[in-house]
């Protein structure tokens, strides 16, 4: 907890998971947070969340409402399959192995539930909220930097925090430009079901009996798992993007959508004809930002603002927390506000280079899984095969289970890192 005459009023800029970490974070770091939101409600869109260990061990750590946990669906398998339904891995136990390997669990989230325990938790910390108000400017030049809304407030503080997302404001005030996200060329069709809509037992059981599937095929893949403790099913179709330019989101012709999928999985397929409406929405990413602080350090930006990232590995979320975490550990190490440069440039340092790795290892995902029929593919299912029921090696085409990329990914512990990091280079006391 810092000292009083360490403690900075915060302004963040938007109450995604990002935006509220950070603000726990913060909080708990002795700082006086404010949160400003431009939804009149703290509705989030979405569904599934897959928190991965680097992620539920901050979860943990902030000591989040047991509603989050009870609101779990913990996967025992995982599987990939060929898109026909064909196994190429599986890992039994994978629940108990993520455990032992990294000391905290791999859970499956609503993003609704995620978002509520962490608002709950946040106001519990005394963070204030400020619900409806969409940011219009942002003021950096002076002592004190600002935020104006559109409707006529101005919030000032000595730090400005941007979290506002793929679409970001503070983003396209910190460039001085228009600076829109870009198409990857792929759409997500994004499914929910609840146990009561299923009529097939079969089907059921999968959603009672958590378990993470992924069926891979030409120009396209599937992700499917268990929320809400085994009692809603989740399903992500990645497919080509047909969106028109300039539409981000649309109602999904569910026709149109079974046909992209016709031959794949017999057990996939069913589920699909389950549904009785969809939207579909299509995937953006920016390049990379230079820098996430601005020169006078009171603005720094983090989670989609500044590495957005497509859900090939599930890390966007897991990252957003990671920043916050690492932002508002590091604000609890100042000794005196005159520190506050050498913080954010130390948490640009620790966290600019993993979430731009991350980004990429996104994108080399998306092509190990999308291959479509020929050489490489079957390069690939042989590389896959040949390991089937055995200790993986490295490289391996899935990085949900590789033993190079998963420790990298699981095993961050944001906070180590900045424990780390300061006891080896402390800020100066100037």
């Amino acid at each position: 907890m810092v000292s009083e005459k360490a403690r900075l009023r915060i302004v963040i800029v938007g109450a995604g998971l990002g935006g509220i970490s950070a603000a726990i974070s913060c909080a708990l770091a002795g700082h006086q947070v404010t949160v400003l939101e431009s939804a009149k409600e703290l509705a989030e869109v979405g569904a599934g969340l897959q928190i991965t260990p680097n992620g539920t061990c901050l979860l943990k750590k902030w000591e989040l409402p047991e509603s989050i946990w009870a609101a779990a669906a913990v996967p025992t398998v995982l599987s990939v399959h060929r898109y026909k339904g064909d196994i190429l891995a599986r890992e039994e136990g994978f629940d108990k192995n993520i455990v032992k390997k990294y000391g905290s669990p791999f859970v499956d989230l609503h993003r609704v539930d995620m978002q509520q325990a962490l608002y709950t938790r946040a106001t519990d910390l005394g963070v204030v909220f400020h619900l409806g108000e969409r940011v219009s400017s942002v003021e950096q030049a002076q002592v004190h930097p600002s935020v104006r809304t559109l409707a006529g407030h101005e919030f000032s503080g000595d730090l400005i925090v941007a979290a506002d997302g793929l679409w970001s404001k503070c983003r396209e005030e910190f460039l001085k430009v228009k600076d829109s996200p870009l198409p990857t060329g792929d759409l997500a069709y994004r499914i929910v079901l609840t146990l009561d809509q299923i009529k097939d037992p079969k089907l059921q059981a999968w959603v009672a009996n958590p378990e993470v599937h992924f069926w891979i095929g030409p120009g396209a893949h599937a992700v499917g798992y268990s929320l809400r403790a085994g009692n809603m099913y989740n399903i992500v179709l990645l497919v080509p993007d047909t969106l028109p330019d300039g539409v981000s989101k649309d109602a999904g012709n569910i026709e149109e959508m079974r046909k992209l999928f016709q031959d794949w999985d017999p057990i996939l397929t069913s589920f699909l004809d389950e549904i009785t409406s969809v939207e579909k929405w299509k995937l953006m990413h920016r390049p990379e930002l230079a820098h996430w602080v601005n020169d006078q350090s009171n603005l720094v930006f983090l989670g989609d603002a500044c590495h957005p990232m497509l859900p090939y590995l599930a890390q966007g979320a897991n990252s957003s927390l990671e920043d916050g975490a690492v932002l508002g550990g590091l604000l609890g190490k100042l000794i005196s506000k005159k520190q506050l440069p050498y913080a954010l440039k130390r948490y640009e340092s620790l966290r600019k280079s993993r979430g731009d790795a991350i980004v990429r290892e996104t994108f080399k995902q998306r092509h190990d899984f999308h291959l479509q029929n020929g050489s490489e593919q079957e390069a690939r299912d042989k590389l896959f095969l040949e390991q089937l029921g055995k200790p993986l090696k490295g490289p391996f085409p899935s990085r949900w289970t590789c033993p190079e990329v998963q420790p990298w990914l699981y095993g961050y512990d944001a906070y180590k890192e900045v424990d780390r990091s300061y006891a080896e280079s402390p800020f100066p006391e100037k």
